[in-house]
């Protein structure tokens, strides 16, 4: 068999053992060349499919399959700016491309481009009506900018016998506002007992009837919708706890006070970025909305730039070599360091638009990396977003994400999670003293007032009236928070988890110290 018929089935380790030693005699295939960087892309080996579709073009400069994956690459590594040149490159020569209409569509979403994203997928959906994962896309980008209508007409016009139908239940669950009816409900349990379902439309099926199911006060029910959801989709998410834990023991054993001593700093002055770290529905958006209602400050998105200098660091050439980070960090000097630091200003200035001097990287998983954005960018703001254990990890339990947060998917996983997490950042509280400043979710809600002004002094802001009124903000919002946060302060998020106790076990009794150190709030 061929390669290509190896990838048509699905059997890539099948298809690379043939492309690999292919190429070795036919280094200049361009064809050839595609497919393997292809299979990078297909199994996450992003640097090396990079490379060679990188080589792809540089020898077919015309080559249009070959460049097209090579904007996929560039997507899949954030490289926005990049993909959208190339693109412009594609729709030179086929204007009315609708895959090339669709990426370019897909590319400036990402950095908040979305008006104009919003006229590209409605140009591509009037060449291809059908194309239900591009109708998606549209649902996705109205929400986004807050045309909660207009989104919610767009899901609900994805055909029931489409692929994308269990998504676009998910979608309108996902709005944390929408009412499903009866039929729809009845529509989704069917859905769920056929036997010829994928799995990709079962764990979405499974997270939007949960949902629907809580709403309408079926606690049991909406659990077990939950527990499948869950089950499902730690299959295909995999995550190692132990690993996770050695990474953490990792950073505490490093960034001690004696080796921080010795650890030189960028010396760059920069105090753009303010950072919001934590778990996913620990209040973050709520933070960022408040933050970005002010004159001074931008909201952008949850930027993957600082991860990804801290995978540069690490210098893994494969998924089984070993990490260099964060030890590398002993060997860099000022002007090391200095160049990663003004790396990631540069790279998320393609997200600043409007001149403000201060923007926010809400990337949670961030906070594993204050050590490495202390030293990068030491007049930086870190905020550490902070939400009741049982709450925090209940709502992460039954949120489906676009993709990673691997953690999430089971109720021994998210508590393993949190309470290394919450390990972590007082190792940081000890060894960077006043460098973090925490904000509470609770305290938000039962004394916004205090809560805010204290969060703007610390980000060296002025109050000003329009951070009290964040619901009124009409930027940009893409996470799962984004049509809560344009909602007035409510007290819906806190013991949220209190009617499903019953078959939250393994949750109360592995975050049970962590229950106790938590602060009360009145």
């Amino acid at each position: 068999m061929s390669a290509a018929s190896f990838i048509a089935q699905r059997e890539l380790g099948k298809a690379e053992e043939i492309l690999r030693p292919y190429l070795k005699e036919h280094p200049d295939d361009v064809n050839a060349i595609r497919m393997l960087g292809e299979l990078g892309l297909e199994l996450g080996a992003l640097r090396d499919a990079e490379n060679l579709l990188k080589r792809c073009v540089e020898l077919a400069p015309d080559y249009a399959a070959g460049r097209y994956s090579y904007v996929q690459v560039l997507y899949k590594r954030h490289r926005y700016s990049d993909a959208l040149s190339e693109l412009d490159r594609l729709l030179q020569d086929a204007p009315d491309n609708p895959a090339y209409i669709a990426m370019r569509a897909a590319n400036l979403v990402e950095i908040s481009q979305h008006t104009e994203a919003i006229e590209l997928f409605q140009k591509v959906l009037s060449i291809e009506p059908s194309n239900h994962a591009v109708r998606l896309s549209l649902g996705h980008a109205q929400r986004a900018i807050g045309q909660q209508q207009t989104a919610i007409e767009t899901y609900q016009s994805i055909d029931e016998q489409a692929e994308q139908f269990g998504e676009a239940c998910w979608s309108l669950a996902n709005l944390k506002t929408y009412q499903f009816n009866d039929k729809l409900i009845a529509t989704m349990r069917a859905k769920l007992e056929s036997k010829t379902l994928s799995y990709r439309s079962a764990h979405h099926l499974c997270f939007a009837l949960g949902k629907a199911l809580e709403d309408n006060r079926e606690f049991e029910s909406a659990m077990a919708a939950y527990a499948r959801g869950n089950q499902l989709k730690s299959k295909s998410v995999p995550w190692n706890m132990k690993a996770f834990e050695e990474d953490t023991d990792e950073l505490i054993r490093f960034f001690l006070p004696a080796r921080i001593k010795t650890l030189v700093s960028s010396g760059l002055t920069d105090a753009d970025p303010i950072f919001i770290v934590g778990l996913p529905r620990s209040g973050s958006t709520l933070i960022e909305q408040i933050l970005s209602s002010h004159s001074k400050v931008e909201g952008t998105a949850e930027l993957a730039n600082m991860i990804a200098i801290a995978r540069t660091i690490a210098n893994k050439t494969s998924r089984s070599s070993e990490s260099l980070y964060p030890r590398a960090l002993e060997s860099f000097s000022a002007p090391d360091l200095a160049q990663l630091g003004e790396r990631y200003l540069s790279e998320t200035r393609l997200q600043r638009t409007t001149g403000k001097p201060f923007f926010i990287d809400k990337m949670p998983n961030n906070f594993s990396h204050v050590g490495l954005i202390h030293m990068l960018l030491p007049n930086a703001k870190i905020i550490d977003a902070r939400r009741n254990p049982m709450d925090c990890c209940f709502s992460g339990y039954k949120q489906l994400f676009a993709s990673g947060q691997g953690f999430t998917y089971g109720q021994t996983r998210i508590t393993h999670y949190y309470t290394h997490y919450e390990r972590l950042m007082a190792h940081w509280d000890t060894v960077f003293p006043g460098v973090v400043h925490r904000v509470h979710y609770e305290a938000m809600v039962t004394d916004p007032e205090s809560t805010i002004r204290a969060l703007l002094t610390y980000c060296n802001l002025d109050f000003e009236p329009g951070c009290l009124d964040f619901h009124a903000n009409e930027r940009t919002v893409r996470t799962a928070s984004s049509e809560q946060v344009r909602q007035p302060i409510n007290q819906k998020g806190i013991d949220a988890w209190r009617p499903f106790d019953s078959w939250l076990g393994p949750m109360t009794t592995l975050l049970a110290e962590s229950i106790a150190r938590y602060p009360k709030f009145d």
